[in-house]
């Protein structure tokens, strides 16, 4: 019985954090109502207050939420970076492609964009935490992973934090403006953005083992 209990306690936190995180991005920390929350979770507004004491607490709980499985979400897409230099090309767009749609283009990377430009200011600690922790560690990892690239000769690059910095940049570049307006792209688009990025990433970087980008077309001579 008590561990029946349990389970529909935790169904019950659930239900709560995921209604909050639907109504924050909504309308903000400051337009959502508990009442609403409540209205999407179906539970009464005292339940709410029961778990989380006030919308604050409410609120540091729903993005500690949003922000751990967004952090796993990252880590688990950065387990798949190519190790081999056999088809780099592809394998690193390939790689993009998952990382803009999985952690970039989805449901939790838009609701923490949103989040940021509209409450950042208010809570600048709580972004920190999730900066430091997943986006932060992005380039540090990257990194490390040039650098094995490097070690094999697929990659020549003298600073492997500034070419983990220049890879991100690279990655957003095409998707940026779509996203920064809430827009999904498609597999198509996500596809054309990756492939821009990485044959724009190995120009600079791709060392003597690295499958060269095809050259840019030439442009045809304009007539006398």
């Amino acid at each position: 019985m008590a561990g029946h209990t349990q389970r529909g306690q935790c169904a019950k936190r659930m239900s709560i954090l995921d209604a909050a995180a639907d109504v924050f991005c909504r309308q903000g920390f400051a337009g959502a109502s508990i009442d609403e929350i409540a209205a999407v979770a179906c539970v009464s507004r005292q339940t709410i207050y029961n778990h989380y004491r006030e919308k604050e607490t409410l609120f540091v709980a729903v993005i500690e939420d949003v922000m751990n499985r967004a952090n796993a979400m990252l880590f688990s897409v950065l387990s798949t970076f190519p190790e081999s230099a056999g088809n780099l090309e592809d394998d690193l767009t390939a790689f993009v492609m998952r990382l803009n749609k999985n952690c970039v283009c989805n449901h939790d990377g838009k609701f923490l964009r949103k989040l940021v430009q509209t409450e950042g200011e208010r809570y600048p600690h709580l972004f920190e935490s999730w900066r430091q922790q997943g986006p932060g560690k992005l380039t540090t990892a990257l990194s490390a992973l040039f650098a094995r690239l490097a070690h094999r000769q697929a990659l020549a690059i003298d600073d492997f934090d500034v070419a983990a910095r220049q890879f991100v940049a690279l990655a957003n570049a095409d998707l940026q403006m779509m996203t920064l307006f809430g827009g999904t792209p498609t597999d198509a688009e996500l596809e054309k953005a990756a492939r821009n990025a990485v044959r724009t990433f190995l120009k600079a970087y791709g060392g003597p083992k690295a499958e060269k980008p095809d050259a840019l077309p030439q442009l045809a001579a304009l007539p006398g």
